[in-house]
């Protein structure tokens, strides 16, 4: 679990300069991340067993729910390819430590094998869509203009590390391990654990990277790295970003989750309400805890109409 990593590094010198030129050496562990990423590269188009795919065994409809499901997951890591080389500019000009700014191009190709990945996932399956079945519900798919926050220079690089990595990607974290865990298919699961291997290393370096920063930050400043999350977490994930049942009731909504539950069903990937929503509960809750515990923030509870009680 990306847990694992959330030790807080120290820093021992030069605590008033804003960006401290020998973070490489200050947080080693963001070495380490940069030399796992390296030595652990793969290709979708044949490090995926994709001849253990056999469509025919499979319904039309359980084919076509799964390459719904499977588009909606490249469309997922479209923002994240176009979101890293931004962040990556982003630690150049703030003169950041080598390291940090080298992850991120890693961290580009890493989303855009994901992206590709689904994509096969897709393909083989009966085709790629392009769009939800429904345009009504394009709107939960959409960051809202979170991702833009890495564009703009007066949000700051914390805030939109800590709103798209540490709790965007750690919730992703959490779904690709709960789709480890309940998907039969061999290819359907292997690209799950991909992913999900490289979820990890994202948010290792968001906690690692905001742990550095937090003792260089004003009250402020940390003010507005917490109103990042939450609204990452309102506006985005509880929108159904990750999942269709989050997203807001409606018909083209219920088409989504349908086809889901065909998936699902097939053993082809894709999650379903009654077994993801404990899931989901208990990331919020442990972002919540590790963010109190880490940097001092309360997040709080949110409502959702498909829970009975605040999560």
């Amino acid at each position: 679990m990306s847990t694992a990593y959330l030790e807080v590094p120290t820093i021992l010198d030069r605590p008033e300069q804003r960006f401290p030129l020998d973070l490489g050496v200050r947080i080693p562990r963001i070495r380490d991340l940069l030399r796992n990423a390296t030595y652990n590269q793969w290709n979708p188009a044949t490090d995926v067993d994709w001849d253990a795919l056999h469509p025919e065994d499979f319904t039309e409809e359980q084919r076509l729910g799964a390459r719904y499901y499977w588009s909606r997951r490249a469309w997922s890591e479209y923002g994240a390819i176009s979101e890293s080389p931004t962040l990556q500019i982003r630690y150049c000009v703030g003169k950041f430590a080598p390291d940090m700014q080298l992850y991120f191009t890693l961290r580009s190709q890493e989303e855009s094998r994901h992206a590709e990945a689904c994509y096969r996932m897709a393909e083989k399956l009966g085709g790629y869509f392009e769009a939800p079945a429904k345009t009504e519900y394009q709107g939960a798919v959409a960051t809202h203009g979170v991702r833009r926050a890495a564009l703009d220079p007066d949000a700051s690089l914390e805030s939109t590390i800590a709103a798209l990595v540490c709790a965007a990607e750690e919730i992703a974290f959490d779904v690709f391990r709960h789709l480890v865990d309940i998907t039969p298919n061999p290819v359907a699961r292997q690209i799950c654990k991909f992913i999900m291997r490289d979820e990890v290393r994202h948010c290792a370096f968001g906690w690692h990277f905001i742990n550095s920063r937090l003792p260089h930050m004003t009250p402020t400043e940390i003010e507005n790295m917490r109103q990042a999350v939450i609204t990452m977490i309102e506006k985005v994930e509880l929108n159904g970003y990750h999942s269709a049942w989050l997203a807001p009731a409606s018909p083209s909504t219920e088409v989504e989750m349908a086809h889901d539950r065909k998936a699902w069903e097939a053993g082809l990937g894709a999650i379903v309400e009654e077994l993801e929503m404990p899931v989901f509960a208990a990331s919020l809750a442990r972002i919540r805890t590790e963010m109190k515990n880490a940097w001092g923030i309360d997040i709080p509870m949110f409502r959702h109409h498909k829970y009975a009680t605040e999560i």
